[in-house]
């Protein structure tokens, strides 16, 4: 079973150490880069926890170690863009991606907004496969990687339905 938790104040460490464990593991897939965020100061690690923008998953078999990170940013309106999603390479295939993923979602879902949108390194075949059996699709978007504008991401989206019920009227 996975376990999420929105990152708060206290996390910073657990937060930085994955984020850069991801920069190294994958460095083709972010708009950051390793030796940028390794020189950053424990202020801005403490400023990003703060946020409460990013989501932390924990599996049981893996102890206290964090063993994925996603965050969401909200840069258009009714729109939320899902961002530094990343799974230890060891907890791959455990349905934490798809859990990160969901809990962006609903997110969006609960702040209204209608729907998920996210960029994907158009060489990162095993991410784009996650992201369209979670739902996204491509939305014809591209643009430069900024950590390497050799580099060429693809935008997905997901409609976010809302969580309201509605009732029918008794017959």
């Amino acid at each position: 079973m996975t376990e999420l938790r929105t990152v708060g104040a206290d996390d910073w460490r657990a937060m930085r150490d994955i984020r850069l464990d991801a920069l190294r593991d994958a460095p083709y897939a972010f708009a950051s880069t390793y030796a940028r965020e390794a020189a950053f100061p424990e202020q801005i690690w403490r400023e990003r926890a703060r946020s409460g923008n990013s989501i932390l998953a924990y599996r049981p078999e893996f102890g206290q170690q964090p063993v994925g990170l996603v965050g969401s940013i909200q840069d258009v309106p009714d729109e939320l863009e899902l961002v530094s999603m990343w799974v230890r390479p060891q907890a791959r295939g455990r349905q934490v991606g798809p859990a990160l993923i969901e809990a962006v979602v609903e997110r969006a879902r609960r702040g209204q907004q209608s729907r998920v949108h996210l960029w994907v390194t158009e060489s990162n075949v095993p991410a784009r496969r996650l992201y369209e059996r979670c739902g996204f699709s491509l939305t014809g978007e591209r643009q430069p990687l900024p950590s390497a504008p050799a580099l060429m991401e693809l935008a997905m989206a997901r409609a976010v339905a809302s969580s309201a019920v509605r009732s029918e009227p008794a017959p």
